[in-house]
C-alpha cells in the first residue's frame, strides 16, 4: 500500500457508508448506523450511510447530531426501468423521508439507443425532485462499452444538474474500475475549465480494500489536486472497506 496515512484519513471522511440488501430491515439498519457511529478513527467519521428509501427515517433518527449524512437511492435503483413519473416519486419520497442526499440511476437503455434528450430530461426532472439536496447520477459505467459513451454519459448527469457522478451500483455485472474513474475524473476537470462547476466525483462497486480506495483518492488528486479530495467532491461508496479502513487506521 501506499503509505499516505494522511490520506488514508481523508478516504476515510469521504465514505458513503452503504448497505443495501434485499435482507435490510429497520432493525438491521439501525444497527449498521450504530455501528457506523461507533468507527472513529482518530475521530474521524464516514461522510454519509447510504439506504433504500423506506429506511432513510430509521438512519436520520440515529444519525441525528452526528454529522453524517443520510443518503438514499433512488430512481429505480438499481436498474432504472421504472417510468419517469415513478422515478420522481421516489426521489420525492427519499426527500419527504429526511434524505440529504439521493443517489439516482442513469437510463442506460436510453443512451444506448442514441436519446440523449431523453437522458437529460430524465436527470433533469429527478434534480428538480431533490429541491436542493445533493444528487448524485450513477452512470454504471460496465454497462457503457467505451470510454465515449462513459464520457457522454458524464456530460449528461454533469448537464442535468448533477452534484456528483458516480461509477457504479455495486449490483452490475462489474463495480469501478479506474479506467471509467479516470474518463469520468477528467470530464469533470474540462467543465471546470469551461463553467467553474466543480462536480464531484464517487467511486462506488468492488472497493473492498484500503489500497483500492486510496488509488481512487489519488488519481483524482492527480486529475483535480489535492483540495479535491474531501466530502464535499470526493466519495467512496463502501461496505466491506469502511472497516478494514479502520483496522488499518488504528
Amino acid at each position: 500500500m501506499v503509505n499516505d496515512i494522511d490520506l488514508s484519513r481523508r478516504v476515510f471522511s469521504c465514505i458513503d457508508n452503504t448497505t443495501l440488501h434485499a435482507t435490510d430491515s429497520d432493525a438491521s439498519v439501525e444497527a449498521f448506523c450504530r455501528h457506523t457511529l461507533e468507527l472513529r478513527p482518530e475521530g474521524h467519521l464516514v461522510a454519509a450511510v447510504c439506504v433504500y428509501p423506506r429506511f432513510v427515517s430509521v438512519a436520520r433518527r440515529v444519525l441525528a447530531g452526528s454529522g453524517i449524512r443520510v443518503a438514499s437511492v433512488a430512481g429505480a435503483f438499481p436498474h432504472g426501468q421504472l417510468p419517469l413519473e415513478l422515478k420522481v416519486a421516489e426521489v420525492q419520497y427519499a426527500v419527504a423521508q429526511g434524505a440529504d442526499e439521493v443517489d439516482i440511476v442513469l437510463s442506460r437503455g436510453l443512451l444506448l439507443e442514441g436519446d440523449s434528450d431523453g437522458v437529460l430530461r430524465e436527470v433533469q426532472a429527478m434534480k428538480q425532485a431533490c429541491q436542493g439536496r445533493t444528487l448524485k447520477v450513477i452512470l454504471e459505467t460496465c454497462e457503457l462499452p467505451s470510454p465515449t459513451l462513459v464520457a457522454q454519459a458524464s456530460q449528461l448527469a454533469i448537464d442535468g444538474g448533477a452534484d456528483f457522478i458516480k461509477t457504479s451500483t455495486g449490483k452490475g455485472a462489474a463495480g469501478a474500475t479506474l479506467e471509467a474513474a479516470e474518463t469520468m475524473l477528467r470530464v469533470v476537470a474540462e467543465n471546470v475549465k469551461k463553467s467553474s462547476k466543480k462536480v464531484g466525483f464517487k467511486a462506488a462497486g468492488g472497493i473492498s480494500e484500503p489500497a483500492e480506495a486510496l488509488d481512487y483518492a489519488l488519481l483524482a488528486k492527480k486529475i483535480m489536486g489535492d483540495d479535491y479530495v474531501n466530502s464535499q467532491t470526493f466519495r467512496i461508496g463502501a461496505s466491506r472497506l469502511t472497516d478494514r479502513l479502520v483496522a488499518f487506521l488504528t
